[in-house]
């Protein structure tokens, strides 16, 4: 099994800065992608972005050049930094893995964003 624990979360001012990480624990051998979800209220979970170990990343539209992801395969950890936040972006951001696009079975809990003045 797999075990993924986010942090970095918390209640920033609108075009603030947050990094959210995700270290990841367990059967570290199943893990190739590794991404950032989010669900805002009352609207479905959406992808915001993932990488491969290769490095190879791809985002969702609404947060492409605003939000970076990263990783540190030695660390077994994924980052998500995210800048000129919008109160839109405001969601639990959860962390997700697995060894391909189409198979990722793996979550945290999730941590908390409020974008809000």
């Amino acid at each position: 099994q797999v075990q993924l624990v986010e942090s970095g979360g918390g209640l920033v001012q609108p075009g603030g800065s947050l990094r959210l990480s995700c270290v990841a624990s367990g059967s570290i051998f199943r893990i190739n992608v590794m991404g950032w979800y989010r669900q805002a209220p009352e609207k479905e979970r959406e992808l915001v972005a993932r990488i491969t170990r290769a490095g190879i990343s791809n985002y969702a539209d609404s947060v492409k050049d605003r939000f970076t992801i990263f990783r540190d395969n030695a660390k077994n950890t994924v980052y998500l930094q995210m800048n000129s936040l919008k109160p839109e972006d405001t969601a639990v951001y959860y962390c997700n893995s697995g060894p391909g696009y189409t198979d990722m079975p793996y979550w945290g809990k999730g941590t908390l964003v409020t974008v809000s003045s």
